[in-house]
């Protein structure tokens, strides 16, 4: 693949983006594969290795350093793994890499593969670079399905000899500075009632209707964040949101369901308290329904179980290490509603947080997922700006 570009490392990037795609990574799937060709690469680099398998050895972190490890350096972060492509219908085999009219086609191209190439592809400049501060690169599993590889990665730069001062996350943000993102509690909530015949309805916990009241404790509590708040205006839904996404119970038209399964998030900024709103909700309901539902059956029950968190990441601009990078940081986008690892940076780890990625996340987890080539370039030149703020000529010359 050819592409007319001012950038040296462009084809080297796709290339990388190219074997990268091949890796069918759906969470569902191991991601070690990936994980062992990056460090490889990286490896032969020069680059001081690490990786940080979960339980099972087919899944895992890999965090390879670049420079010294006794100095504040910058963490670039992403994740490995993409969503499914069940039931999609694309033009292009999804995991194989395909260009066509300046945008390469491939499920993870933007969301976020692309980003994970381009470091790739700049790792040679940070290996020729006499480095003053470390760079790390941190590459995750499981980001999709709850955030769950991030904190493996955060517990061990914290354990470093000095800790980095400030990450970038490489999701799809258009090139432009993101300095917020939404945290997320997903829950699952069981309805346990009684059932029988309907026409014994009076007798029965019915578990659909116990469930609804649930429900509309959820939504209320959705409404009085909209109208309430706290708010913040510079995400484009400026509140925190509740809602329920799944329902499901009942067999039969003439048979009292005794269970329900439903299930719910909260999506909360920085501003709001998330583990106390969910805790308040879950209280609200148990206290309420459960003595009118254990007056008829003392088995009646509703159980909560959490699926997956992840924290809010704060906005980092008055965070000294921001005003350090700020010259080389790209105009302001805004603060994003969707995930992403740089809440359990910045909580977990300690380390302040920004989003910076090419690509745009409208075009994430669809069918002919694309990233266009100049977002690849925009990138590459970017992450040159970073290698040279970090070089210790960069430093000698800032001195003087």
């Amino acid at each position: 693949m050819t592409s007319m570009t001012a950038h040296p490392r462009l084809t080297e990037a796709k290339d990388h983006l190219e074997a990268l795609v091949a890796f069918d990574t759906v969470s569902r799937n191991p991601n070690r594969p990936l994980i062992d060709h990056m460090a490889a690469h990286l490896e032969a680099l020069g680059a001081d290795i690490t990786i940080l398998p979960d339980e099972t050895g087919k899944k895992a972190n890999l965090v390879a350093r670049f420079g010294p490890a006794d100095k504040p350096g910058l963490v670039l972060s992403g994740h490995t793994d993409v969503v499914p492509v069940d039931g999609e219908a694309w033009t292009s085999d999804p995991f194989s890499l395909e260009e066509r009219e300046g945008k390469l086609y491939g499920r993870g191209t933007c969301d976020m593969k692309g980003f994970a190439a381009c470091v790739m592809a700049t790792a040679s400049d940070l290996a020729q670079t006499d480095l003053e501060r470390p760079v790390y690169l941190c590459f995750s599993h499981d980001e999709e399905v709850g955030c769950l590889g991030a904190p493996a990665i955060a517990e061990h730069l914290k354990a470093q000899p000095v800790l980095p001062e400030f990450a970038i996350i490489g999701e799809p943000s258009m090139m432009k500075l993101v300095t917020g993102q939404k945290g997320k509690i997903a829950m699952r909530a069981t309805v346990t009632g009684s059932g029988g015949h309907s026409s014994f309805a009076p007798q029965h916990v019915n578990a659909i209707e116990y469930a609804g009241r649930a429900i509309s404790m959820i939504q209320e509590r959705g409404t009085r964040f909209c109208e309430e708040g706290p708010f913040d205006r510079d995400f484009t839904v400026g509140h925190a949101t509740m809602l329920t996404t799944m329902v499901e119970g009942g067999v039969a038209t003439n048979i009292t369901p005794d269970l329900c399964a439903f299930t719910f998030e909260l999506r909360s900024i920085a501003q709001v308290d998330a583990e106390a709103e969910m805790q308040a909700l879950i209280t609200q309901v148990q206290e309420t329904l459960l003595p009118a539902m254990k007056a008829i059956s003392a088995e009646a029950d509703i159980r909560f179980e959490r699926i997956f968190s992840y924290p809010a990441m704060g906005d980092a601009t008055n965070d000294r290490a921001f005003q350090r990078y700020r010259p080389i940081l790209p105009e302001w986008g805004g603060k994003v509603s969707y995930g992403s690892e740089g809440g359990v940076f910045e909580i977990q780890g300690g380390i302040p947080s920004i989003i910076v990625g090419p690509g745009s996340i409208e075009q994430a987890h669809l069918p002919d997922e694309f990233i266009e080539i100049s977002q690849l370039e925009a990138c590459l030149h970017f992450l040159d700006e970073v290698t040279g703020m970090l070089s210790r000529a960069s430093t000698d010359m800032a001195a003087q």
